[in-house]
């Protein structure tokens, strides 16, 4: 491979998932006044508009990082393979999908096949045919629930929360119907009773609480941030929580990750330094800096996994 000539910034460039930004943004700022290296830049653009922008090539006017709340498809991979990226892969703790509200409304205890009734854009009917959602309200899809007009605010399809959500929740709940495609079970309503409100999970929680019968879809770090406001459904009654998210009891939870460009490490200073504070005992402890913020960090197996493939700049392979 040739020589990569020096690029003309000293400034790490991360782009990425909305979820992850916060986290993000507190390593970003300790690493910028900890270190002689440059505070990074970090731009909330999704976790998949933050992966087409990762791979349109190498060069100092691409990323260098890339968040994500969802893991990597294949077919990103591959286009960051026509490229000629290598990827460097950083695991930095776990997350819980919340299906919240303002304190002021009524909490929710619901099924994935509850959700699935309420937000998909077509449901079986009692002889199994597939006709467009008529639910109305919550106790239209259970007769337990509150007869409360359906109407939910969440990320759009470039979001890792969004495939996230589609994949823990949507897929599992149409699981109780036989049958049912792939993309009835991922495509959700567009009659007003879900609302895609952009990647800005601060915006869902102003509307949340002017709003006190929405029900608003975001990682578990802003309902924790936002506790004083909002609370978050159980799901077949178990609360979302920080041990209940840890111990694997609360079901909605995911992975979150950062990718690195290989061919920038060098180039572009301070990269595998930021990287490594995100996996620092401060940072990644139970009792440190980033679970203070609602990340659940990792265990030790995966903090030494992580760590190793970092140092020894182990490149991602997906067959």
């Amino acid at each position: 491979m040739a020589a990569m000539p020096s690029f003309a910034r000293d400034q790490i460039s991360i782009v990425g998932s909305s979820t992850v930004y916060p986290f993000a943004t507190v390593v970003a700022e300790r690493f910028g006044k900890s270190t002689s290296y440059a505070t990074p830049t970090i731009e909330s653009t999704g976790s998949g508009g933050g992966l087409k922008l990762f791979c349109e090539g190498v060069g100092e006017n691409t990323p260098d990082i890339t968040n994500s709340s969802s893991y990597i498809k294949k077919s990103q991979y591959e286009a960051c393979a026509e490229k000629n990226i290598d990827i460097i892969e950083v695991k930095i703790g776990y997350d819980g999908i919340a299906l919240a509200n303002s304190k002021a409304g009524v909490k929710l205890d619901v099924s994935q096949k509850d959700l699935f009734l309420a937000l998909a854009a077509e449901v079986p009917n009692a002889s199994g045919k597939l006709i467009p959602n008529p639910n109305k309200t919550w106790k239209d899809v259970n007769s337990s629930l509150p007869a409360v007009a359906i109407r939910v605010l969440g990320p759009p399809p470039t979001s890792g929360t969004r495939a996230a959500f589609v994949e823990l929740v949507m897929e599992e709940g149409c699981e109780a119907f036989e049958g049912l495609s792939d993309e009835v079970c991922s495509s959700m309503r567009e009659d007003g009773a879900f609302v895609e409100a952009g990647e800005n999970d601060n915006l869902i929680v102003q509307k949340l609480v002017a709003d006190t019968t929405a029900y608003g879809i975001f990682g578990y770090s802003f309902l924790d941030q936002n506790s004083d406001k909002l609370q978050g459904a159980s799901f077949n009654g178990v609360d979302i929580s920080f041990d209940n998210i840890a111990d694997g009891s609360y079901p909605v939870s995911r992975p979150l990750h950062f990718f690195i460009k290989k061919q920038h490490i060098g180039v572009v200073p301070g990269i595998v330094e930021y990287a490594e504070l995100f996996l620092s005992p401060a940072a990644q402890s139970a009792d440190g800096y980033l679970a203070e913020k609602g990340l659940i960090p990792l265990g030790a197996a995966e903090l030494k996994k992580y760590r190793n493939d970092l140092k020894k700049q182990n490149v991602l392979v997906i067959k």
